[in-house]
């Protein structure tokens, strides 16, 4: 039987491509874990169209709290506070704490972010393995 190859192509609403290929053996084990990380890397649910909507304004404020915290909090530690404030500057629209907070503990949940502190104290930062590599760091 000759290899199989599996293609993903993406899009985000601003215009930047992905493409994310798999050739060998294609088991539904492997689509499985190759579409979760696709989830995990920001792809909308499973089923869904491009790795964001077209535009901002089709984007769940889920998508963009993950959007935010991608592009302004990729290797440091953050606050619910201050992802709120990156938020309201970035988009131009309100957003209440109670809402980024139950946001920023369902992506603790889905394992995009990690959490630290104690619930007054508390922290956020993107998971490692998702967050760019540093500047000289190999």
């Amino acid at each position: 039987m000759p290899p199989r190859k599996l293609r993903i192509e993406l899009q985000d609403w601003e215009g930047n491509k992905y493409v994310l290929a798999m050739e060998g053996r294609v088991t539904r084990d492997k689509i499985t874990a190759f579409l979760d990380l696709v989830e995990r890397l920001g792809g909308g649910v499973p089923g869904g169209g491009a790795l964001w909507p077209s535009r901002p304004d089709d984007m769940t404020a889920f998508e963009k709290l993950q959007l935010v915290i991608e592009r302004y909090f990729p290797a440091t530690w953050f606050t619910s506070r201050e992802v709120k404030e990156v938020y309201e500057q970035e988009f131009g629209e309100p957003i209440k704490l109670s809402t980024v907070s139950t946001y920023l503990a369902r992506m603790v949940e889905r394992g995009f972010l990690i959490r630290a502190g104690s619930s007054s104290a508390r922290r956020y930062r993107l998971r490692e393995e998702l967050a760019p590599p540093l500047p000289g760091s190999y």
